[in-house]
């Protein structure tokens, strides 16, 4: 495992808490940025076996690429640049079996690329692996970002950043909180 893998799995699992991941802040936006951000762009663009070669090196990259760019970079398009190669990453992982023997918490994460996806296929997989959490908090959240794909082949909430135009369906999905 390398030294920056080795440093995101410890501040993503062992500094921060469950508030941090979901809830964002700025100040935690400007730390991921001041240890993160440099490796997120000097990585971004190797394929995806560069980071199947050992279980946490995948994970690590996971949350490179999945996590950090939601933070690093919320609120541009360049937010969900790094989402095929989480994805790429996330399948590997998940061919190798890498998800066994992981807290849920880590296969959370491991799984979270499947969530932010907007193929219906990785919506399905990401339902199933979610349920089998046993976490009914979890799975919601799951079946709700299924549905939006399902119904919409998108995420609507991205479409102002992306430069995509929306319909009126999408917009009372956003207004009614589907915004994540």
């Amino acid at each position: 495992m390398r030294f920056w893998a080795e440093d995101l799995l410890h501040f993503w699992f062992e500094t921060l808490t469950p508030a941090d991941w979901f809830q964002g802040s700025a100040a935690l936006d400007e730390e991921l940025r001041r240890r993160f951000a440099r490796w997120l762009h000097a990585l971004g663009n190797q394929p995806p076996s560069e980071f199947l070669r050992d279980r946490d090196t995948a994970r690590a990259a996971i949350l490179l690429f999945d996590q950090c760019p939601r933070n690093l970079l919320r609120g541009s398009a360049e937010a969900f640049a790094f989402d095929p190669l989480a994805r790429a990453i996330c399948h590997g992982a998940l061919i190798r079996g890498w998800d066994a023997g992981l807290s849920k918490p880590q296969r959370q994460f491991l799984y979270m690329p499947l969530m932010h996806s907007e193929h219906i296929a990785d919506q399905r997989l990401s339902l199933r692996l979610f349920t089998g959490l046993g976490d009914s908090f979890v799975r919601t959240f799951a079946r709700d970002h299924y549905l939006m794909i399902a119904r919409f082949g998108r995420f609507p909430h991205r479409n102002a950043v992306l430069g995509r135009g929306s319909t009126p369906a999408e917009e009372r999905a956003v207004a009614s909180g589907h915004a994540w």
